[in-house]
């Protein structure tokens, strides 16, 4: 992606010293890389380094598109081990990534509560639960992607013994019942409050037309936190509307192949490859469209920090720009996108899809807006 706008040497000196924030330090302390990119090609791949405080390996992703909301961390347990016990005042949402185990949660009464996972599982880790995680195979690591809010959580309190230590349960979080974590769940309209689910990749969806390509969307809220996560998925040959939404948006690709376009206001979209464990964090306010150009559905997962909504409740991404809201229509994007579309799938002997979804958003598209 292009590079914010700068200032001079001189003024950014004045600013020096408010660079460097709490979580910063502490993510510099751990001894960890750093991955800057706004796309990781595949997690599953990505090189782990030794991560002495959890018992693993580890590598964190962050930059200025969520570095001060969420931020992202790959770890991995050695095959035959456990990772170190671990209690957080910060939420944490978790994807499996590959291989299988099982994680023990438990309160100060002692009482614990434990579930197995594998490959495409998701669950969230109560606030301030200590917890433990155990690769359940003796020849093969078990790695894991997490998304937390650590960053603003950090940044508020700047102390690692509170961050880390503090001797409090949060009882409406978690009060050690044994089937918190069963992938039970109520469902209402999109949203699925659940702690647990072993299969993202063959979760049941619902349709969502209204994000194009009559895909299909699920969203979640686990373990009572504030990280907003969902699911899509959109038909082969077809692609997403483009849309754009506030910072610390963390898709990861579940299955599939394709590409997304990403590109700030006025510029020209960048394109990136995707297959299943590839990420994607699009800046804040950048436009960014998922297109699948292989022989099956693609669906991805997204970890994101809470965005803004209309007053009745919808996401501004999923309303046409025509009404004041962050989503391009099909109608009004540019003929580049359609063109390398249907260059893509050529070379997979495919064709576009996409003509009934154009005849059919033009039933129901608001007039463009007047300029004032």
């Amino acid at each position: 992606m292009a590079k914010g706008p700068l200032a001079t040497d001189e003024l950014a000196k004045k600013f020096e010293v408010e660079k460097i924030t709490p979580y910063m330090r502490f993510v510099k302390d751990e001894g960890l890389d750093i991955i800057s990119a706004h796309y990781v090609p595949n997690l599953k791949t990505v090189e782990l380094k030794p991560w002495a405080r959890r018992g693993g390996a580890g590598v964190f992703i962050n930059h200025e598109a969520s570095q001060v909301t969420n931020d992202c961390y790959v770890c991995e347990i050695p095959a035959g081990k456990s990772l170190n016990p671990q209690r957080q005042m910060f939420e944490e949402m978790v994807l499996v990534l590959s291989g299988r185990g099982s994680t023990t949660v438990w309160a100060k009464d002692g009482r614990r509560t434990t579930f197995e996972w594998k490959a495409g599982a998701i669950f969230a880790i109560p606030l301030n639960c200590q917890h433990q995680h155990f690769n359940g195979s003796g020849q093969e690591p078990a790695r894991f992607v997490s998304v937390t809010n650590c960053p603003s959580v950090l940044n508020m309190y700047n102390d690692l013994d509170f961050l880390f230590g503090l001797d409090f349960d949060f009882k409406g979080r978690f009060g050690g019942e044994p089937d918190f974590f069963s992938a039970k769940g109520e469902q209402k309209g999109f949203l699925l409050t659940t702690n647990f689910v072993p299969d993202a990749v063959n979760l049941p969806l619902i349709a969502a037309k209204e994000r194009g390509a009559g895909g299909g969307h699920i969203r979640f809220n686990m373990a009572g936190g504030s990280i907003a996560s969902h699911i899509s998925q959109f038909p082969i040959a077809t692609y997403k509307k483009a849309h754009a939404h506030d910072p610390g948006a963390h898709v990861i690709l579940l299955n599939g192949e394709g590409y997304s376009l990403m590109w700030a206001e006025g510029e020209e979209p960048k394109r990136y490859d995707w297959e299943p464990g590839t990420l994607i964090v699009p800046p804040t306010n950048v436009f960014h469209q998922h297109f699948n150009t292989g022989p099956t559905p693609a669906r991805y997962l997204a970890f994101k920090h809470p965005g803004i909504r209309n007053e009745q409740g919808v996401p501004l991404a999923w309303l046409s720009r025509r009404l004041g809201g962050n989503q391009i229509d099909y109608a009004d994007e540019t003929a580049e996108v359609r063109r390398l579309f249907a260059e893509a799938l050529a070379k997979h002997g495919l064709t576009p899809k996409m003509d009934e979804f154009y005849e059919a958003e033009l039933a129901t598209l608001p007039p463009k807006r007047v300029p004032v």
